[in-house]
């Protein structure tokens, strides 16, 4: 159990559209879900995510003429994967997955509400310059040390992870609440890129790091 104030939970895109069922499922997604739960009380601080795309956003497959979903185009901003229609602003797959609890959050963060841009990260949008304001909120409830929960461990979560580790956080990665995509060795790669900077991944509850 955590016990210091310094630390929070943010738990990343558990929504319907990528848990079984939905338009873009993460295999296994809502097996994240109780494990949330159950740790959820445990931090000071708890941050919900949601994707929230108006209809008709450039990351979707459909906004792109004969392009297919999980084909690669280039944006102004760099690489982009174009995703089927998904979390649209409004709609059933967007919400929270039902039984998710949520009452206990204390901030909740909507992203990718830009139509032409897309935001993996909690932190920046795609550019990895426009910021979403949750590293100001973080700092002013005095949060140190960020764990991840959620989905995708390969996008969402690892881009999240790996921004909060460029802003000087301590982040842990708790891959027993994350489920990943796996696209083309996705996942294999977002391991390696998070190790690499430092950041601790665990299947487990593990004690907290002494100080």
């Amino acid at each position: 159990m955590t016990n210091h104030t310094n630390e929070a939970i943010v738990v990343i895109d558990v929504q319907n559209d990528f848990c079984p069922g939905g338009a873009l499922a993460v295999d296994g997604g809502d097996e994240v879900v109780p494990v949330i739960n159950r740790i959820l009380r445990n931090y000071p601080v708890r941050v919900f995510t949601q994707d929230w795309h108006p209809a008709g956003h450039r990351s979707f497959a459909s906004a792109h003429l004969g392009k297919l979903p999980f084909e690669t185009v280039t944006m102004p901003y760099g690489p982009q994967v174009l995703w089927p229609d998904h979390c649209v602003q409004g709609s059933d797959g967007a919400e929270f997955h039902e039984d998710l609890q949520t009452a206990p959050g204390h901030a909740f963060l909507r992203k990718g509400f830009n139509a032409e841009i897309d935001s993996y990260s909690a932190f920046f949008e795609n550019d990895h310059k426009t910021p979403t304001g949750l590293d100001g909120y973080l700092r002013a409830r005095g949060v140190e040390r960020i764990t991840f929960a959620g989905l995708a461990t390969d996008f969402c979560v690892a881009w999240s992870a790996l921004d909060a580790a460029r802003l000087g956080f301590g982040v842990t990665v708790r891959l027993d609440a994350c489920r990943a995509i796996d696209l083309d060795g996705s996942l294999a790669r977002a391991l390696a890129e998070m190790e690499d900077a430092g950041i601790r991944l665990v299947d487990k509850a593990t004690p907290p790091v002494p100080r």
